[in-house]
């Protein structure tokens, strides 16, 4: 079983930045192609950044050129660097396995709050 826990997530204005990590344990993140993903009450589950095993990313749009998405298979960690954030970023943010096709697989967290707000 893989385990993933974020951390990072807070409060901040619009143009700010925030860092978030993920941290796996109980299986080696280099199996797994990974991404973040997004949730807003009563909205879809959004799809963010999705990197594969091979470092390849894949970025969702309204976040490309804005978010960063990494991974550190030695450390077992994902990261995902939020700059220029809007409020319409303001989301519960999540890590998990994907599939090729960036669509959230069988692991994931439990989420990190992200708020952006004047």
């Amino acid at each position: 079983q893989l385990q993933l826990v974020e951390s990072g997530g807070g409060s901040v204005q619009p143009g700010g930045s925030l860092s978030l990590s993920c941290a796996g344990s109980g299986l080696p993140l280099h199996r797994f192609m990974m991404g973040w993903f997004r949730q807003v009450p009563g909205k879809a589950r959004e799809g963010v950044a999705c990197i594969q095993t091979n470092g390849g990313t894949i970025y969702a749009d309204s976040v490309n050129g804005r978010f960063t998405i990494s991974r550190d298979d030695v450390r077992n960690m994902v990261y995902l660097q939020m700059n220029n954030l809007e409020p319409e970023d303001t989301a519960v943010y999540y890590c998990a396995t994907t599939s090729a096709s960036c669509e959230r697989g069988g692991y994931w967290g439990q989420g990190t709050q992200v708020t952006v707000s004047s």
